[in-house]
C-alpha cells in the first residue's frame, strides 16, 4: 500500500508541472475572433490568388504569437470561391452569417469584389480589399490597400509618354470590369493628352484565353506603323502565362513594343523563362527588390513560412500585410471587433509599408501609396527604373470621366462615397 501510494504521489508531482503548463497554454488567450480568407485556390485565379491565403495565415500566425487581438486568439476561416464569380458572394455570406468573421480578407478581381459588395453592405461585414482596380467606387465597407488608376495606370502611361517616348497604345485586357473600366479612363486620358483614336487599339480576350497567336501578331502590326508603339497589359490571371510566351515565340522585345502590366509581379513570372522578357515593364506599388529593412525582413519571414528560399513575395501581398496591419491597430485602438466602431476608427490611420514609407488610411477608404515602375531582369525580378518621389493619396472617382468627376468620397465628414459636388448630393450609399 506504502509502495502504491508513493508511486501515485511521484506521478502527480510529474504530472502537475505538465497539467499546469496546459492550462496556462490553455489561458493564454480569453477567447477567439475569426478572420475570414476569401480567396481562389482553383480555377484560373488560384496562380495569383493562393500566395494571399497564406500570407494571411502568415500574418495570423505571427500576431498570435503577439499574443494575438485583445488577448484573444485569431483564427483563419478559410474558403475557395473557386474563381467563380457568384460563389464568391455565397462564400461571403457564409463567412458573415454563420461562420460569424469580425472581418475578410479577400478577392482579386473587381468582378469577385463586385459579386460580394452587395453582402458586405447587407450584413455590415468589413473586407479589406488588396488589389488594383478600376476606382469607380467607394463603399462604407470595403477599405481599398490596392492601386486606385492614379496610383499606377496614370503614372505608368505617364512614363512610357514623357520617358520612353511611346506615341501608339495598344490597351489588351481581360473580358471583365477592371481592364474595361480601366481602359475607358486611360483611353479618355490619352486623348485629354493629345492622342489620337487611329492612335488606340483596345482588345479583350476571355480569362483563361491561350491562343494567342493571331492575337500577338495583331499588336505585331499594330506597332509596325512607325510610331513607337507600347502595350497597356490588364491581362488577369493564369492568361499572362501563354500572352508573354508568345511575345517570346514572335520575338517581339521590349525594345520593340515594350509592355507594361498592371496584374503581372514576380509570382505570376515564377514559372516562366523570363529571358524573353527582359526590359517588358510592370507598375505596381511594391517589388520583392525594393531595398528596406522592413522588406528585408518581411522575405525572410515569407521565406520561413513556405519553408522555401526561393518563394517570391509581390505587390498584393504588400496590400493585404497593410491591409492587416490597419485592421489590428484599428481594433486595438477602438477596443472591439465591432464593424461599424472598427470602420469609423481605421481612417487617419497609419502603418509602415515595406518599401520605407508610411500608408495612411484617407477619408475615402482608400490609402497612400508609392508608384514604381520595373523592368523585368532574366531572374524574374524587376529593376525599377522610376518611382514617385512620396506617397500618392488614392482617388475612388476618376477626373477624367464625365459621370465621375464631379464625384467625391468622404466616409468621415461628408458621410458618404460619392458625393456630388456640384449638386451638393450624396447619390449613393450613405453612412
Amino acid at each position: 500500500m506504502q509502495r502504491r501510494n508513493l508511486i501515485r504521489t511521484m506521478i502527480a508531482a510529474v504530472a502537475a508541472p505538465l497539467l499546469m503548463a496546459t492550462s496556462l497554454q490553455a489561458s493564454a488567450f480569453d477567447g477567439e475572433i475569426k478572420v475570414g480568407v476569401l480567396h481562389s485556390l482553383s480555377g484560373t485565379m488560384a496562380i495569383s490568388e493562393s500566395t494571399l491565403k497564406d500570407t494571411v495565415l502568415m500574418l495570423i500566425d505571427e500576431q498570435n504569437a503577439k499574443g494575438g487581438v485583445l488577448g484573444k486568439k485569431l483564427v483563419p476561416v478559410v474558403v475557395d470561391p473557386a474563381s467563380n464569380w457568384p460563389l464568391f458572394a455565397e462564400k461571403a455570406a457564409e463567412l458573415l452569417e454563420k461562420d460569424k468573421v469580425s472581418v475578410v480578407f479577400g478577392c482579386w478581381t473587381s468582378v469577385s469584389r463586385k459579386s460580394v459588395l452587395p453582402v458586405f453592405e447587407k450584413d455590415n461585414g468589413l473586407l479589406f480589399y488588396p488589389v488594383q482596380y478600376e476606382g469607380e467606387e467607394s463603399s462604407k465597407n470595403v477599405f481599398y490597400t490596392g492601386a486606385a488608376p492614379n496610383q499606377q495606370a496614370i503614372p505608368a502611361v505617364d512614363y512610357l509618354m514623357n520617358d520612353v517616348g511611346v506615341k501608339r497604345w495598344v490597351l489588351e485586357g481581360t473580358d471583365y470590369v477592371y481592364p474595361r473600366t480601366t481602359n475607358k479612363i486611360l483611353e479618355a486620358y490619352l486623348k485629354a493628352k493629345g492622342v489620337k483614336s487611329d492612335d488606340i487599339m483596345v482588345n479583350y480576350t476571355p480569362f483563361g484565353f491561350s491562343d494567342w497567336q493571331s492575337e500577338v501578331a495583331k499588336i505585331k502590326a499594330f506597332g509596325s506603323a512607325g510610331k513607337k508603339t507600347a502595350v497597356v497589359s490588364t491581362i488577369n490571371g493564369d492568361a499572362n502565362v501563354p500572352f508573354y510566351k508568345e511575345l517570346g515565340n514572335q520575338k517581339i522585345s521590349a525594345e520593340d513594343i515594350p509592355v507594361v502590366a498592371f496584374s503581372v509581379g514576380e509570382q505570376e513570372l515564377s514559372g516562366l523563362d523570363t529571358k524573353p522578357l527582359v526590359g517588358h515593364l510592370a507598375a505596381w506599388n511594391y517589388f520583392e527588390s525594393v531595398k528596406s529593412p522592413a522588406n528585408k525582413a518581411f522575405i525572410k519571414e515569407w521565406h520561413a513560412y513556405k519553408k522555401d528560399p526561393k518563394a517570391v513575395t509581390n505587390d498584393p501581398m504588400e496590400a493585404t500585410y497593410i491591409g492587416f496591419n490597419l485592421w489590428v491597430k484599428a481594433v486595438e485602438k477602438a477596443g472591439t471587433t465591432d464593424t461599424t466602431k472598427v470602420i469609423d476608427t481605421l481612417p487617419g490611420l497609419e502603418t509602415p509599408n515595406l518599401t520605407g514609407g508610411t500608408a495612411k488610411v484617407l477619408p475615402n477608404h482608400h490609402i497612400t501609396k508609392p508608384v514604381y515602375i520595373g523592368e523585368i531582369n532574366d531572374d524574374g525580378q524587376f529593376d525599377v527604373v522610376w518611382k514617385t518621389k512620396t506617397e500618392v493619396p488614392g482617388d475612388a472617382w476618376s477626373d477624367y470621366l464625365p459621370g465621375s468627376k464631379d464625384l467625391k468620397s468622404d466616409w468621415v465628414t461628408l458621410k458618404c462615397g460619392n458625393y456630388n459636388t456640384k449638386t451638393k448630393q450624396c447619390v449613393g450609399q450613405k453612412n
